[in-house]
């Protein structure tokens, strides 16, 4: 089958390698702009125009596919229409794609979610997922339609989220998940024995963008649902808590028995176990401002953080 493949971050990259491996003929891949990072500002690919380039296929980066958006999306249209794709495989690409693409491939455009839909449509389902204390999540093919991830689905796989489970692992698992997914799905689209399983609206919710204010961490809250928290934005883009004027990056934390009357975000001992909706939680893998990530055993080495020291301020 002659495919488009779009996609940007690291997630897609396994969906792309799987396709070319399944023998698909990868005509173009299409991905977001390259930006600049880290402090020299230089430009960097993203993880599928890596991918892409390692393969042999042309790339394509045009700022949006709408024609009101942006000045390349007309040649980026005649480009998709020219190349004539089978089917275009849309995953994380970061774009919502106009009518006018999805009526350009026979089989349509099918786009690999990492959730169980219909619950968490949206742009950061995997972290919302975990923050909400979810018992499973899983990876869903579909046929897109205009709307934010709303189209007929094809295929589900699910994984069990055990309580220790963070973000970035359940990222790794459900991205291989993803790539065997996707394969599957073409094989059954092409011999026409793709199911077309229509959304429901009844037990949906959405999985908006992250912002820093969310991964503040408020100690007010049940220590269950600060553990779930952080673990939900782990590894990035992280938790966080603060000491003394400065940023504590939070990866990890363990829940205790310990009951406390102390004030939320107190110390309620010398080894990072702070008080948190009258239970202690204790903060076990941190990265203070301005250094690397380290165990609570390697921070408290280099810093004293006595019982009754406040955070959050």
């Amino acid at each position: 089958m002659k495919i488009v493949f779009m996609g940007t971050p690291d997630f897609a990259v396994p969906c792309l390698k799987a396709l070319s491996e399944a023998g698909h003929e990868i005509a173009a891949v299409f991905t977001q702009p390259d930006k600049p990072k880290n402090r020299g500002h230089k430009m960097m690919p993203t993880p599928v125009k890596e991918c892409a380039e390692a393969l042999g296929v042309p790339v394509y980066q045009p700022v949006s596919l709408r024609r009101n958006k942006s000045e390349d999306a007309a040649q980026a249209i005649d480009e998709l229409k020219q190349i004539a794709p089978d089917c275009i495989v849309v995953v994380a690409y970061g774009q919502i794609l106009p009518r006018e693409v999805l009526d350009i491939p026979k089989y349509g455009c099918i786009n690999v979610h990492a959730s169980l839909l219909p619950r968490y449509r949206g742009a950061a389902p995997i972290q919302h997922c975990i923050i909400n204390g979810e018992k499973e999540s899983g990876v869903t093919t579909m046929y897109m339609a205009e709307g934010l991830d709303t189209g007929d689905m094809i295929l589900v796989d699910r994984i069990a989220i055990d309580e220790r489970m963070t973000a970035s692992v359940l990222h790794d698992r459900l991205s291989e998940m993803g790539a065997k997914l996707i394969v599957e799905t073409l094989a059954k689209v092409a011999d026409g024995t793709a199911p077309r399983i229509p959304q429901t609206d009844e037990d949906t919710c959405y999985a908006s963008m992250l912002t820093k204010e969310m991964c503040r961490i408020d100690f007010s809250q049940p220590a269950e649902k600060v553990y779930d928290m952080i673990r939900g934005l782990s590894a990035s883009p992280c938790a966080f808590t603060m000491l003394e004027g400065k940023h504590l990056k939070v990866y990890f934390a363990e829940k205790t028995d310990v009951k406390t009357d102390l004030p939320a975000g107190t110390a309620a001992d010398d080894r990072l176990g702070i008080s948190c909706g009258g239970s202690v939680l204790r903060l076990t893998d941190v990265q203070p401002e301005g250094s690397r990530r380290m165990t609570a055993d390697e921070y408290l080495r280099g810093k004293k953080v006595p019982a009754g020291t406040v955070f959050g301020e």
